[in-house]
């Protein structure tokens, strides 16, 4: 089969197609003919050397993809309704740059009614990842108010609509204004320009005071002493990232009296059962948000995975790129041919 290597860490331009073995599928798992995979950002990590492979994972990168099942553990895939043939996307813990992909069975869900396989490969990652954290970690209700910092991002898109779909107020940060009008656009109640402004205090005017239930933070670092600042009483902070930094220092007296939650997770090393509740849950609630379309994948680019250009080896590569620069709204793709 075709993949995409990481040839050492480094650049974009690491990034190499290659050629291996087609991979086969163990007790409880499927094999997956890909047809599209998601780009995200611990991808860009694992290429750059900053994000280990869990034990027994592919080192291949690529954490979701779409496509139809080939083959698999027949008693499994009866078990979850699945047969060979059928159009499925899948959270994995690597592998997803690559024709073919090994996935549990536990964490491949259907497509949607509806949706493409380009559109089915975004979802995965970021739709496991917002209710994992916002839902399940973060109790985000209805009539609640969630903070999402960087909400043009993949999962800021998915943030943004989730909780809009379950009634929620979503106020979200952006480093531009034409980031900030997109966001608007998803269905965001308010926009922050953190370039122009302190999201703290912008927080507190547009909650009267109150402050937010919520915040889902990929920055964290200095980030967190202002958004303990902004939550209400018996607000959440919900961490999932930390561009900004691992070190933090807060006022630890307004948690006390606010009686707060500051939390976090990673999703990647989790196991399959407990992702498997997720795809769960996500089968439950959300996806018949997508086939109705109250909530879109919001898909920004499309590259060609094997294919150079642009003086980079790979489309993955320019994928990568791209999504360095942070000029995206939304999700990046990769496609197989």
């Amino acid at each position: 089969m075709k993949c995409i290597e990481i040839r050492e860490a480094g650049a974009p331009e690491v990034l190499v197609p290659a050629e291996r073995a087609t991979p086969v599928a163990g007790a409880g798992e499927v094999l997956i003919r890909v047809s599209a995979s998601g780009v995200n950002r611990p991808d860009v990590l694992q290429r750059t050397g900053h994000y280990p492979v869990p034990p027994g994972a592919s080192d291949l990168p690529g954490l979701e993809v779409a496509g139809v099942i080939a083959s698999g553990d027949t008693a499994a895939m009866a078990e979850a309704g699945f047969k060979a043939g059928d159009r499925v996307c899948a959270l994995v813990a690597g592998g997803g740059y690559a024709e073919y992909c090994v996935a549990p069975v536990a964490q491949c869900l259907p497509v949607p009614k509806g949706l493409t396989d380009v559109e089915a490969a975004s979802l995965p990652e970021t739709f496991f990842t917002v209710w994992s954290n916002v839902f399940d970690r973060g109790r985000l209700q209805k009539g609640e108010t969630l903070l999402v910092q960087g909400g043009t991002s993949g999962i800021g898109v998915t943030a943004i609509q989730m909780a809009k779909a379950a009634g929620a107020t979503v106020i979200v940060t952006a480093g531009s204004d034409e980031k900030c009008a997109a966001a608007l656009e998803l269905g965001a109640d308010h926009a922050i320009n953190y370039k122009a402004s302190d999201f703290a205090e912008e927080a507190r005017k547009l909650t009267d005071g109150r402050g937010v239930d919520v915040i889902l933070d990929m920055v964290a670092g200095d980030y967190v002493k202002r958004e303990v600042e902004c939550l209400a009483e018996g607000g959440r902070l919900v961490i999932i990232a930390v561009q900004g930094g691992t070190q933090a220092e807060f006022n630890a007296g307004l948690v006390l009296r606010r009686r707060l939650t500051i939390t976090g997770s990673t999703l990647r090393p989790r196991p399959v059962a407990f992702k498997g509740a997720i795809a769960q849950a996500l089968k439950r609630v959300v996806w018949p948000w997508l086939e109705s379309g109250d909530v879109k994948p919001v898909i920004h680019s499309v590259f060609a995975a094997t294919e150079a250009g642009d003086g980079l080896p790979s489309g993955a590569a320019r994928a990568h790129s791209l999504m360095q620069s942070g000029d995206h709204v939304g999700k990046i793709v990769l496609t197989w041919s």
